[in-house]
């Protein structure tokens, strides 16, 4: 059953309603444009899920359907990455996302730039209408971040009357996000064969939320530490005549 979210002001009467994903409809399997997306919308979520952030009412997902109907025509856009704070009924599988039916709008949705397709800006109103205008104008999500993955460069863009304002990161060039409570940023390195500029989060005292493999090496790093601090222990106590294994 639909439920009616009203017309949206604009040149072109619009009549938005939120309504289940039907029976018949294929959501298309796009190619991934760039093959390090999957890599980077992975390790945005590893990063939340290691400390402890992910709610289980939360929906976090990557190339996954988010659908309105626009004018009597369904419409699904599948962003490289969204963030839902909350929604209706936790399911162990979903192919597809329905805002306002089935929980809130996403709090964040994230592209990631490829070489060849320039999606992201489309601002395009006709069925299908563009990526940009779906989130803006349609399902009004919040922060909308377009990334490069090759520069480098966000673009964090944030919805305010309606309208998607760029903002400018803050000293350290991240950005806070009020709705999850850490900074977005830039971070230049190696994880899984791949090098080169990643979306890290980090906490509101700037400490850095770390990978598995980053807290695997500082666990092996306090670990040499402690060998090394013990053996030079040792090497004190029989320089002065101890003998460390007749210490009480």
């Amino acid at each position: 059953m639909a439920t009616q979210l009203g017309k949206a002001k604009s040149s072109t009467e619009l009549v938005i309603s939120w309504e289940a994903l039907p029976a018949d409809f294929h959501l298309e399997n796009e190619p991934v444009e760039n093959t390090g997306q999957p890599l980077l919308a992975g390790a945005l979520r590893e990063s939340l899920e290691i400390s402890g952030f992910i709610q289980p009412q939360m929906l976090i997902a990557s190339n996954f359907g988010l659908c309105a109907t626009i004018n009597g025509q369904f419409v699904a856009k599948a962003p490289d990455w969204v963030y839902v704070r909350s929604v209706n009924q936790i399911l162990a599988e979903r192919k597809s996302y329905t805002p306002n039916l089935e929980g809130d709008i996403p709090a964040i949705v994230m592209e990631f730039l490829s070489d060849t397709e320039g999606g992201e800006y489309s601002f395009k109103r006709t069925y299908p209408p563009g990526k940009w205008f779906f989130y803006e104008q349609i399902l009004q999500v919040p922060i909308y971040l377009i990334f490069d993955p090759n520069g480098g460069l966000v673009e964090f863009y944030q919805l305010e009357n309606r309208r998607y304002e760029l903002k400018q990161p803050d000293e350290n060039g991240r950005h806070w996000i009020d709705s999850i409570g850490l900074f977005l940023g830039t971070w230049q390195g190696t994880k899984e064969a791949r090098t080169g500029y990643w979306l890290r989060w980090w906490d509101e005292a700037g400490n850095l939320l770390l990978w598995a493999v980053e807290l695997i090496e500082q666990e092996r790093q306090r670990a040499e530490q402690e060998r090394q601090q013990k053996e030079r222990l040792i090497a004190y106590l029989q320089s002065q005549g101890i003998d460390p294994n007749n210490l009480p």
